[in-house]
């Protein structure tokens, strides 16, 4: 791991030394920082953008993958079979602890234990432009944005002809199938796109054969998403809009850590509809937003393939619904201040239903539907003054949730540009994790009492912007209070975790000639948690955190060899570190690995691309998750035609 970091520092330096001319995308402007459009540069937020050229060069892999290559984020799950949980460790806050927005929009699902959003039901070609805002944002976006927030953003901007076609189709190995068609378009005031992607594979075993001998079936996957959004330019000041979007899929998976299971398998289904409108005018700046969630996820085993005193038939059905709603706006009061004002209104609601059969006899458990809801109000002054060199945010949170009580968060957001090359920032702010409609009410384990987990955010950074070159360094840390948790000695879930993590972030990107890019990031983390012993369920502490590596080092490099033929780079090593040894067991360490991947694509004129994407070159076996296995090499290649 020394040796990977070195070889990352010489390439920052030389690169330095090589500046020369260019923008950077470490100044993109970007809309999640403030929930209005601003260039980073102007606030003091840490954010990363993933632009739509940089996602048009990731075909052959998913949402999941190109997050798990940014600096701060490890994603588990990102590199198993097709249709595992995708667990987001943003700066080593838990699961749970990183909110999804989709087109500004908070999504969750109020039936997962943790109330995260399914990474799997987005596809890579339905979305546009990636926002990361690390660091508390509670203040602007409410709960569970204690670790940041991931803005996937969908909204196609600069359309301007009637009528427009793009169409991509690959194929891979493991029988893996890729389509996806986009029709969009501007008639005058009315802007209109439609999508439907799908991914089909066979895969290879979810579980891992830690004897080679058992001959573990293959887990498959078959998932499609369709999306479709209107826009209306009402008058030059308001824009009413609407959108759809339902993604399904289905997949193959086994009974657990190197267990095969022939015939279980999930079904997931999600629908997401709204409506929305802006109102802009001189110095008024309002928006609003309204969006129905209908979430159904069924686990069914029905096998031959039976244990000793094993699940002969087991079906265990989740559904959720969420409703959000929103009012904010911004005014530009004076040159030096904009005042941002805004409330929101989320409910969600859940229920369950399961059965099994076993030797045991048939079993019957349900969760009747069960809602909670929470109202915000939220407000923002940002200052600027010296020309613009200083900006500051303060703002704050009130939340009234239907179970709890109130709770509130705040924002302390100062930056200075030093000059048009160099910039400081830091912030002081706070974060809360509300607890899901299953820890509050579930039968056997829900705490009708638990309180929000809170958090305090400290960082402190400098930027670079330059001449072909950028880079960012963020010094971070966080505390966690009331962090919950589930309790195996009284068997519910209680508030008793307390975390501190510590981290530094050091990101590069640099176009030392015109036809070489190099993008690199380095993420250190350490991290405290007081909790239960995963051996004894005695109090303790420890400090690792559960599958959350030390060292993260990212690198691609690419090159333009012609006006059509570009091709890339990229590697990414992972330092050891812990996941659960089992019931009553040690943690188990596990190993440091280097991931190889490659890139290549042949633009003819601007109408038909053609692609090739190899992950894992060197088929590197290593382990995200104990027991379960990791992609082998995969090689997916295809054609994009537009029109």
């Amino acid at each position: 791991m020394k040796r990977h970091f070195f070889v990352l520092a010489a390439v920052i330096i030389s690169n330095q030394l090589q500046a020369q001319q260019d923008t950077t995308v470490l100044d993109e402007a970007v809309v999640t920082a403030n929930k209005f459009e601003q260039k980073q540069s102007q606030t003091g937020k840490v954010v990363t953008v993933i632009t739509k050229e940089q996602l048009g060069k990731s075909g052959g892999k998913t949402v999941a993958q190109i997050l798990n290559e940014q600096a701060g984020i490890v994603i588990n799950g990102a590199y198993n079979v097709q249709g595992s949980v995708q667990t987001i460790f943003m700066r080593g806050a838990s699961s749970g602890r990183t909110l999804i927005l989709l087109d500004g929009i908070p999504v969750n699902d109020p039936s997962m234990i943790n109330n995260e959003f399914d990474l799997n039901l987005f596809s890579i070609n339905d979305v546009e432009k990636i926002e990361i805002c690390k660091g508390a944002q509670s203040t602007l976006y409410g709960s569970d944005a204690i670790a940041g927030a991931i803005n996937i953003i969908t909204v196609k901007k600069d359309v301007s002809k009637p009528f427009n076609v793009k169409v991509t189709t690959g194929l891979g190995n493991m029988n893996t199938v890729r389509n996806n068609i986009q029709l969009y378009g501007k008639a005058g005031k009315l802007t209109y796109t439609t999508r439907f992607a799908k991914l089909r594979t066979n895969g290879f075993s979810a579980a891992y054969d830690s004897t080679g001998v058992k001959d573990f079936d293959n887990d498959g996957y078959d998932g499609n998403v369709i999306n479709a959004g209107l826009q209306f330019q009402v008058i030059t000041s308001l824009l009413v809009k609407t959108f759809i979007m339902h993604s399904q899929y289905k997949a193959d998976i086994d009974a657990g850590v190197f267990a095969d299971e022939k015939d279980y398998r999930i079904n997931n289904n999600n629908l997401s509809s709204g409506v929305g409108m802006n109102f802009k005018k001189g110095i008024v700046n309002i928006t609003g937003n309204y969006q129905y969630g209908e979430l159904n996820r069924t686990y069914k085993n029905d096998s031959l393939f039976i244990r000793p005193f094993g699940t002969r038939f087991e079906s265990n059905k989740y559904g959720g619904r969420t409703q959000y709603a929103e009012l904010y706006g911004n005014i530009t009061a004076a040159k030096w201040l904009t005042v941002l004002a805004g409330f929101d209104y989320r409910w969600a609601t859940m229920h369950q239903q399961y059965f099994s059969l076993s030797s045991f006899g048939p079993y019957n458990s349900s969760f009747d539907d069960t809602s909670l809801h929470q109202t915000s109000f939220y407000g923002s002054l940002l200052f600027n003054a010296l020309n613009k060199k200083l900006n500051v945010e303060i703002g704050a949170r009130t939340n009234k949730h239907s179970r709890y009580g109130s709770n509130s968060t705040y924002t302390f957001n100062p930056s200075y540009n030093i000059n048009k090359q160099w910039r400081v920032f830091g912030s002081i702010a706070s974060g809360f994790k509300a607890p899901s409609i299953f820890q509050v009410f579930d039968v056997f384990s829900g705490n009708p009492d638990l309180k929000p987990e809170e958090s305090t955010n400290y960082e402190i950074g400098v930027q670079q912007l330059q001449d072909k070159i950028s880079s960012r360094v963020v010094y971070f840390h966080r505390d966690i209070k009331n962090g919950i948790d589930y309790n195996y000695s009284t068997f519910q879930y209680f508030n008793f975790v307390k975390q501190t993590v510590n981290g530094l972030e050091l990101e590069l990107s640099a176009r030392p000639t015109q036809k070489l890019n190099i993008a690199a990031n380095y993420t250190l983390i350490t991290g405290d948690e007081q909790t239960q012993s995963r051996k004894s369920f005695n109090d303790t502490s420890y400090n690792h955190l559960l599958r959350r590596p030390k060292h993260t080092i990212n690198l691609n490099v690419g090159y333009q060899f012609c006006k059509g033929l570009f091709a890339s780079f990229s590697a990414k090593s992972i330092s050891s570190r812990y996941d659960v040894g089992g019931y009553k067991k040690e943690d188990v360490l596990l190993d440091n690995y280097l991931l190889l991947n490659a890139y290549a694509e042949y633009k003819w004129k601007n109408n038909l691309k053609f692609f090739a994407d190899i992950q894992n070159v060197t088929k590197k076996q290593f382990f995200d998750i104990r027991g379960y296995n990791t992609i082998p090499c995969m090689i997916n290649g295809g054609i994009t035609f537009e029109l």
